[in-house]
């Protein structure tokens, strides 16, 4: 159902209420499910209209779809049920607990029992946790009340408690405007007209003697002149004219003045039968995006409504049209990680989009730098200087002679992270082109404005790379970022600008500039001024910014009186939905804020950075980061909002992290180490490519050298001196060896099981090979998919050597059975044995769900019930792997068996493209959010990239074969992105390499020596400094992923019980790598066993800073294994 029929629902909805059909309004909510009239609930629950009450929240919720639908319905039926023993009918009781508790025994047997001894009791109330119920009434309310918070948590019910905001008898002015225009058309309008149906469009019957009336001007029709109105159609009253929007409406500023525009010829038009303004935005007119919540909500919103009513545009994997919002605090980055010495005050701060722990830092002594915050290295330093003084203006060369001291307003990177932009203080901007080795170029210098150059960023219009400025002089421009030639001014502004925010929707390009007059306007580049001009709150400094998927619009600023306002604004009424509270009553300087993941929104106030959820208006959280912090710190999320940097007072930065970015952080660091003890070579060793991504929301504050927030102190002659040295003299500090990847896997071959920690998991069902393995995102279980269609999933229990429940070698897991004892199991296809077939599967991000094939249709199962939910996809072709989309989980890639991938929207059931242009069938799938890219491999050893934004292919060639292999190669080729999102992993049974995006491979590795046999699987370790592999004859060798020098083997005898190696044929068909463990692997074997392996931790302590590094080229020379002397990278020949 599209979202205009959803929208009719509302309207009839709200028509039947006008006309008092109560109880077809309530049938319509229910059979619906679009709206959750919680007051008909309570009326039904407090009048103990029990079957009433479960009708009405099937409509919406099934028992088994989550943990707070099925508490819903136990906290009913239990009261259903005490009601009824409170009554002494204990048939009645019976009849309850056998049909509508006994479902609830699977899922908790203790308590079962419990209910059901309440029969052998004269009064429950002798039960101690029942002797405070009290009467049947006072239950109920009290039972409300914990259902109403089950029912606001439930994600299911998310947007659906709130009926929309719209005037009364809206449906009725919907039809007397289709009446008016009808009537407009008419040959021959009638003064009064009759309407008699609303079955057929209306039409005048011709006077008696033919002639036209004359012109008469009704009353409703507005500003279009009609022969005549027409009468009220019901009992309400006249209807309204068509009011045209506000000005200041946001979704109304888009006027199609100018055909020859392609911006403002991109406007949609309204559906016939539903009038739209003509000028109105259909670009900006989005639904609210919704956000996920707790444990499975985040998949399971929608999914249940759609597979049990078929209603395909209500499924929802993630509840968010982009990015799945299945968040905690946890996910904040609150952890103080890194303090750097900037020496001098920090003005602009921006991480790079890929390279994530890459910081760019702008002073108020005019220089940059680029840190890397994990290894605290200093990469670049740039010191202000006016490039080619020669050609700058004379008002230029003034205001540098008249005072020296010039400061950065803001300094960002270009969405590809190719190039960087600055904003000075006077007049300039300077552009540089970046290279991932750390290395500024002088690329343009551009005499931007007269005055201070108060904000830059980055857009596309056009499709072509710009610079977006604002200054001092009121004017807003873009350059071109070639030669730095001048697109577009803007003028219109009354007072300096303050930011700018170029962005997009759709096609349409457009740019938010804010002044310090408080005045917010908008701009399409067509040089026909502004099309919004309204307040922003507090009249003074503000920033806007949009959240990560364009979908919602931010802005905060403050006033001259330090009043502080953090909003979010409604784009199709140009007015604030809401506004977050938690602000002191008079911050000290104007507050700066960002956003991150779609979900949390951040800003520096009262000393501390102080953290909403999008959703809430009250504060979620503060923190002081060990304190040291200004007043009104900036602050800045990198992209994938797992590190936040944040100003000090003491001209520094601190480095905040979340558990994904501390890995990050410690990843960096052990690289620093490698680095300082022998030759390294760096991951990003080629250059990064550029990628069509579209321009970003500029969400930093830019800072100003005339305003109270941009204002740096007061610098002496002597204090230059000082700031100088300080920032020549880059001291690293000491970085500590502890880190994880030097504890474990220090001996170059393993032999003795001794050396290991190996748990073989076995059940009494194994049969055939495992085919696919992986643990689930929260490391708390294994899922198996054998080659007999059967998935396998083992959890691990909370134990004192666990206490988190993560999976380890050391405690043993249990095989999780559902209540029915039959286990997931593939469709699978009647022509062909499954044992034949490709399987495939993949997890839901939240582990929630898992989609999965094995030659026949395409299953999704529900991983807590093992329920099947829907299948799709009949063969042939059958599918052979599977992706999820990484910003929306509703969209699936599908390799296919005829070497076609078919992007799949599972909310609309239908395949979104097809992408052809391999020559055998699809073996792997990896996306890459940062590189906005999709790379797939087939079993033709064939490697394409495809542009996730239109879904065609950038690139394809062939892996090479190695010395000594007949080319070209064929067999399954496997791949895999790096953390880095920008290196991929190519494994083939012939070797194993890294490549860029542009499929240049940059090393390689092919078995040789004591690993000679073909390689059956490998895989990235979590933390992406190691890559697992495994073998044919069972062994498992453990590589560097920096230059793919073997670390470690291990011998199958050191994992496979009793083997020998004339009668032992298994090996590791898959191996998986733990989500949060780098020294956890799990394998996957040909005789059906799983493996959970990891160094013994009597072997790390006793190893740790005693066995000689292998990167260091120092071996043992008793190594049984002469391959790992000094075994080198293979650098690909040139083709």
């Amino acid at each position: 159902m599209s979202s205009l029929s959803r929208e009719l629902v509302f309207l009839i909805l709200q028509f039947l209420d006008e006309e008092k059909f109560k109880e077809t309004v309530h049938k319509l909510e229910q059979e619906s499910g679009f709206f959750f009239n919680m007051k008909h609930f309570e009326d039904q629950v407090q009048a103990g209209e029990w079957d009433e009450v479960e009708r009405y929240l099937c409509g919406f919720t099934k028992v088994e779809d989550n943990r707070y639908s099925m508490k819903i319905f136990f906290e009913i039926r239990k009261q259903k049920y005490l009601e009824a023993l409170d009554r002494q009918d204990r048939a009645k009781a019976v009849e309850i607990l056998v049909k509508d508790l006994k479902v609830f025994a699977s899922f908790n047997e203790e308590l079962f029992k419990e209910i059901t001894q309440l029969l052998t009791l004269d009064n429950f109330r002798q039960n101690e946790q029942l002797s405070k119920y009290g009467d049947t009434k006072s239950a109920r309310n009290i039972m409300l009340v914990e259902l109403k918070k089950l029912i606001e948590a439930n994600p299911l019910f998310r947007d659906k408690l709130t009926f929309p905001a719209f005037k009364s008898s809206r449906l009725r002015t919907l039809i007397n405007q289709s009446l008016n225009w009808q009537h407009q058309l008419c040959k021959n309008p009638r003064p009064n007209p009759d309407i008699k149906t609303l079955f057929t469009d209306h039409s005048c019957s011709p006077t008696a003697n033919g002639a036209r009336p004359p012109p008469t001007n009704g009353p409703l029709v507005g500003p279009i002149p009609k022969a005549g109105a027409f009468p009220p159609i019901g009992a309400h009253g006249p209807f309204q004219p068509v009011v045209s929007p506000s000005s200041g409406a946001i979704a109304g500023w888009m006027s199609s003045g100018n055909p020859s525009f392609p911006h403002a010829a991109a406007v949609a038009a309204g559906p016939p039968g539903l009038v739209q303004p003509p000028n109105a935005a259909a670009f900006l007119k989005h639904p609210r995006t919704p956000s996920g919540l707790d444990y499975q909500s985040a998949d399971s919103e929608y999914l249940m409504k759609r597979i049990r009513t078929g209603q395909s545009d209500e499924v929802s994997f993630s509840g968010v049209a982009l990015t799945p919002n299945v968040y905690s605090q946890d996910d904040l980055p609150k952890t103080m990680v890194r303090a750097l010495n900037q020496g001098s005050n920090v003005m602009s701060m921006d991480f790079h989009p890929q390279q994530q722990t890459i910081l760019l830092v702008g002073t108020n002594v005019g220089d940059i730098c680029l840190w890397e915050v994990g290894s605290r290295e200093r990469l670049a330093h740039k010191l202000f200087k006016v490039w080619d003084i020669s050609a700058a203006s004379m008002p230029l060369q003034s205001a540098l002679l008249n005072d020296a001291v010039i400061s950065v307003n803001r300094c960002v990177w270009a969405p590809d992270g190719l190039m960087l932009g600055v904003a000075f203080s006077k007049h300039i901007v300077q552009i540089y082109h970046y290279s991932p080795t750390g290395e500024l170029r002088q690329h343009l210098e551009i005499d931007a404005h007269v005055g201070g150059v108060n904000d830059i960023a980055f857009a596309h219009p056009n499709k072509q790379l710009c610079v977006v400025t604002c200054g001092d002089d009121k004017m807003i421009k873009v350059w071109d970022t070639v030669a730095g030639r001048r697109q577009f001014t803007f003028e219109g502004h009354e007072a300096p600008v303050y930011s700018v925010c170029p962005h997009y929707k759709e096609n349409i390009q457009f740019i938010f500039s804010t002044a310090i007059d408080g005045k917010i306007k908008a701009w399409l580049y067509d040089c026909m001024g502004s099309r919004v001009d309204y307040d922003a709150p507090g009249l003074w400094c503000t920033t806007m910014a949009y959240s990560a998927d364009g979908t919602r619009l931010f802005s905060c600023g403050t006033s001259k009186d330090g009043e502080s306002h953090l909003v979010e604004w409604n784009e199709s009424e140009g007015a604030i939905k809401r506004t977050y509270s938690g602000f002191r009553k008079r911050s000290l300087g104007v507050v700066q804020f960002d956003t991150t993941r779609n979900r949390f929104l951040a800003a520096g106030d009262e000393f501390q950075i102080k953290f909403w959820d999008m959703d809430n208006t009250s504060m979620l959280i503060a923190v002081d980061a060990d304190g040291g912090l200004p007043a009104s710190p900036r602050l800045r999320f990198n992209k994938e909002g797992s590190l936040l940097a944040v100003t000090t007072s003491d001209n520094g930065i601190k480095i905040l992290a979340n558990s994904d970015g501390s890995r990050s952080i410690r990843m960096m660091e052990s690289r620093a180490i490698d680095k300082n003890r022998g030759p390294y070579e760096p991951v990003n060793s080629k250059p990064l490519i550029v990628n069509a991504l579209g321009p970003v929301g500029n969400a930093a504050i830019a800072p100003a050298l005339e305003r109270a927030d941009r204002a740096p102190p007061a610098v002496s002659i002597s204090s230059f001196g000082t700031m100088d040295s300080s920032r020549l003299v880059d001291v690293k500090p000491r970085i500590s060896d502890d880190t994880d990847r030097i504890k474990a896997w220090r001996i170059p071959d393993i032999v003795d099981p001794s050396h290991l920690k190996v748990l073989r998991l076995t059940d009494a069902i194994t049969a055939g090979k495992v085919v696919r393995l992986l643990y689930t995102n929260s490391g708390l279980a294994l899922l198996a998919l054998a080659s007999n269609a059967v998935h396998k999933l083992w959890k691990w229990q909370r134990t004192e050597r666990s206490p988190l429940g993560k999976a380890t070698a050391y405690v043993a897991p249990q095989l999780w059975q559902p209540p029915s004892g039959t286990p997931m199991t593939n469709d699978i296809n009647e022509t062909k044995p499954a044992e034949e077939s490709a399987a495939c599967f993949a997890l839901s991000k939240n582990d929630s769900y898992v989609m999965s094939a094995s030659g026949g249709k395409v299953s999704l199962f529900n991983m807590m019930t093992f329920k099947v939910m829907t299948t799709f996809m009949s063969p042939p072709p059958a599918a052979t792997f599977l992706a999820f989309h990484p910003q929306d989980n509703n969209i699936i890639a599908i390799g296919m068996e005829d070497s076609s991938i078919q992007i799949y929207n599972v909310r609309v059931d239908e395949v979104k493209t097809k992408l052809k242009g391999h020559q055998n069938r699809i073996t792997g799938l990896a996306f890459s959010q940062t590189l906005n890219s999709l790379v797939s491999s087939g079993a033709d050893a064939q490697l394409s990239v495809w542009s996730m934004d239109v879904w065609e292919k950038k690139k394809s060639r062939f892996i090479q074969a190695p010395a000594g292999r007949q080319s070209p190669l064929a067999g399954e080729t496997r791949v895999q992105f790096h953390n880095d999102q920008t290196h991929i992993l190519v494994v083939h049974e012939s070797q194993i390499g890294i490549y860029d995006i542009r499929l240049e491979c940059l090393r390689s590795w092919s078995p040789k020596d004591s690993l000679t046999a073909p390689i059956s699987s490998a895989i990235y370790s979590c933390d992406g400094l190691l890559i697992y592999a495994g073998f044919c004859d069972g062994a498992i060798g453990v590589f560097d992923v920096d230059n793919l020098r073997l670390r470690c083997r291990i011998a199958p005898s050191a994992y496979i019980p009793s083997f020998s190696v004339s009668s032992n044929s298994a090996y590791a068909v898959v191996i998986a790598a733990h989500p949060s463990e780098p020294n956890q692997i799990a394998l996957g074997m040909s005789d059906g066993a799983i493996h959970v392996v990891e160094p013994s931790s009597s072997d790390v302590e006793s190893k740790r800073g005693a066995t000689p590094s292998l990167d260091n080229g120092s071996i043992p020379s008793s190594s049984s294994n002469p391959s790992l002397s000094g075994q080198a990278t293979e650098l690909p020949s040139s083709r």
